[in-house]
């Protein structure tokens, strides 16, 4: 980690903070009596307020020396000041080599997310196409997080939609199955996907083992950057199949072909000399900065992803950069190339230690010319667009959130809105969801949705479900107050709704003690017309704003979103729902069973009347088993 630049601290600033935690010793003299204790060698620091909060974490090659710079006076710049007359204490761990102490160091960081250093954020799982060969016919699918499953991943992408892209081209190129293992068991004829060429059918036996082994094997080889070779092989199979006036056959080579040269036309930018590759380049303008990575893999652009790290202004660019790579791959596997859009002091440190976590050679670049400086120019065109389209955002957003204050009677500007929404069809499967929002736009990694539990619950009675979504959510508010996990209190609450919903939300919380948060319901306007919303707020008489005002257009964008994310939290649910069999139910049926019984009876409706000499008369199916099958169905009946 590189020093800070010098500069003259602010002495208010130094005694404000002191003063702040008067009673409690803080300041030089602490870090000074903790170096004289600090190890010599390699390590990790943590800087520590009076109240038990870290303030900053950092590594260095010899602890005692670095401890020891901090206990100098007047050579730091305000940031590292204030940083230093908050400390209380500090811990140390040391390391066998600095290039360990900079991955625990990286480590430390994104756990605690200390005030004072460079945090990533956003940090969440990248998709991956896995080819899962844990059954006997590979199954192609999208996967998040742990690689447990048995199988060859590709990836990452950089979102969710890049990955259903291709694997929808991958399966009308090379036709493998997408379905779960439970549904293929069961599966009695094809799918729609086999009618339009988009599986082959392995589960009805439409294709043998072999034939389907020979497409997997082209996918894989396809996958790990032998296209060229398998579009050659394909090409002349169709040729093959032209000559021998087998046309159906030919035109079913021709539209994989076709799907197979659509991966490249919709990634936009692909290298021809680099294969495998990230590509981080950073920008920073008032204050702000944002990184834009690149996926290269196999030669092909996997998509790109941008990203904001909290940094403190006085920090450079090459600074940001750094710490925000060393976090970004504390848990995730690098490529073998790394290209970064500035030089930064840690780079052959950083190559060492991304190494020592791949167990392979990891280079880290900041290229000058040629192809992958090029690649590094396209990134960094790139994060420079799209801070400037946040400053536009946030400048406009931050006045309207203003606004909202001031339409709302709030104290100050909000800092978090949470939105409510439910969704249900006559009262079936129904489902709650909040949304939360800031300055900055929507935080999805605090979204929550919640089940709706309740037995007597009648059906469609929107007042209810409302009550008892607040109800657990505020149950749990008071509950963890502890904004790290997703429940700090909301500055505004917004229900979809009127007056009815707008009572029904507010004796929730004056029943939790919580009556001083602010909530609003925002009901459609007549006819449902977008433009004409009231707002109800307690005490008030309904707001009718101004079609064209922006804070009703934000009102109606947040939400929306909350109807959106309502919407599909209950079809996920609902869809669930119609996947499930009676027999799913009855301890001791798996999935060759239920298929046994399926094909033999046709239905699980023809399942449960069925006699118990039927079922035994089922391959797989014992007295035992048939007997716990039929009691399952006539429960009390003798």
């Amino acid at each position: 980690m590189s020093q800070e630049k010098p500069e003259s601290a602010s002495p208010s600033l130094v005694s404000r903070a002191r003063k702040a935690l008067s009673g409690v010793e803080t300041g030089p003299s602490v870090i000074a009596r903790h170096a004289k204790t600090a190890p010599g060698g390699p390590g990790v620091y943590r800087m520590i307020d009076a109240s038990g909060e870290v303030l900053y974490v950092g590594k260095a090659r010899g602890l005692k020396k670095r401890v020891q710079s901090y206990a100098r006076a007047g050579s730091h710049n305000n940031r590292i000041a204030a940083m230093i007359a908050n400390t209380a204490s500090m811990e140390f761990v040391t390391t066998p080599t600095e290039t360990e102490a900079l991955l625990l160091e990286a480590n430390l960081i994104k756990r605690l997310k200390p005030r004072y250093n460079v945090v990533l954020r956003d940090d969440k799982s990248f998709p991956f196409i896995l080819i899962a060969r844990d059954h006997a016919f590979p199954q192609i699918l999208k996967h998040r997080g742990a690689r447990s499953r048995e199988g060859d991943y590709f990836g990452p992408f950089a979102s969710a939609g890049a990955v259903g892209r291709t694997i929808n081209t991958l399966q009308r190129a090379f036709l493998l199955r997408s379905c779960s293992d439970a549904y293929f068991e069961t599966r009695l004829r094809p799918c729609l996907l086999y009618q339009i060429k988009r599986c082959s059918a392995p589960c009805t036996g439409e294709i043998s083992d072999a034939d389907y082994a020979a497409l997997v094997d082209e996918a894989l080889r396809f996958l790990t950057g032998e296209s060229d070779e398998v579009k050659r092989r394909m090409h002349n199979l169709m040729d093959d199949a032209s000559l021998k006036q087998d046309y159906e056959r030919a035109a079913s080579f021709r539209d994989r072909l076709t799907a197979l040269s659509n991966v490249r036309s919709h990634q936009g930018i692909n290298p021809q000399n680099v294969k495998d590759a990230d590509v981080f380049s950073a920008h920073q303008e008032a204050g702000q900065t944002a990184i834009q990575v690149f996926f290269f893999r196999t030669g092909n652009n996997w998509g790109n992803r941008a990203y904001f790290p909290r940094a403190d202004k006085s920090l450079s660019v090459e600074e940001v950069l750094e710490s925000f790579v060393a976090q970004f791959y504390d848990d995730k596997p690098p490529p073998k190339l790394v290209l970064l859009s500035h030089e930064i002091a840690g780079r052959r440190l950083l190559g060492e230690a991304l190494s020592l976590r791949a167990g392979h050679k990891i280079r880290v670049e900041a290229p000058q010319r040629g192809e992958k400086h090029e690649l590094v120019n396209h990134a960094l065109v790139n994060a420079r667009e799209v801070l400037a389209r946040r400053l536009a955002e946030s400048s406009s957003q931050a006045a309207i959130f203003a606004r909202l204050a001031e339409l709302f009677d709030l104290e100050d500007t909000p800092g978090r809105i949470e939105v409510f929404d439910n969704s249900h069809i006559s009262g079936t499967n129904p489902v709650g969801a909040m949304i939360v929002a800031g300055v900055e736009g929507f935080i999805r990694n605090q979204y929550r949705k919640f089940n709706i539990r309740s037995e007597d619950l009648a059906p469609g009675d929107d007042y209810a479900m409302m009550r008892e979504m607040l109800t657990r959510r505020f149950s749990k508010l008071a509950r963890d107050k502890d904004p790290a996990n997703g429940w700090a209190a909301p500055d505004l609450v917004l229900i979809d709704g009127g007056p009815g919903q707008l009572s029904a939300a507010l004796s929730v919380l004056d029943e939790l003690g919580l009556s001083e948060i602010k909530l609003a319901a925002i009901a459609k306007g007549p006819d449902r017309n977008a433009g004409r919303e009231r707002i109800y707020l307690k005490g008030r008489e309904p707001l009718l704003l101004e079609p064209r005002d922006p804070v009703l257009y934000c009102i109606q964008k947040l939400r929306d979103e909350a109807h959106r994310f309502a919407i599909g939290a209950h079809r996920a649910r609902r869809k669930k729902a119609m996947q499930t069999s009676p027999l799913d139910e009855i301890q001791g049926i798996g999935p060759s069973r239920k298929r046994a019984l399926l094909q033999h009876f046709g239905s699980a409706k023809a399942v449960s009347r069925a006699g118990i000499a039927d079922l035994a008369a089922v391959g797989g199916i014992s007295a035992q088993m048939a007997k716990a099958i039929y009691d399952h169905f006539h429960e009390g009946a003798r």
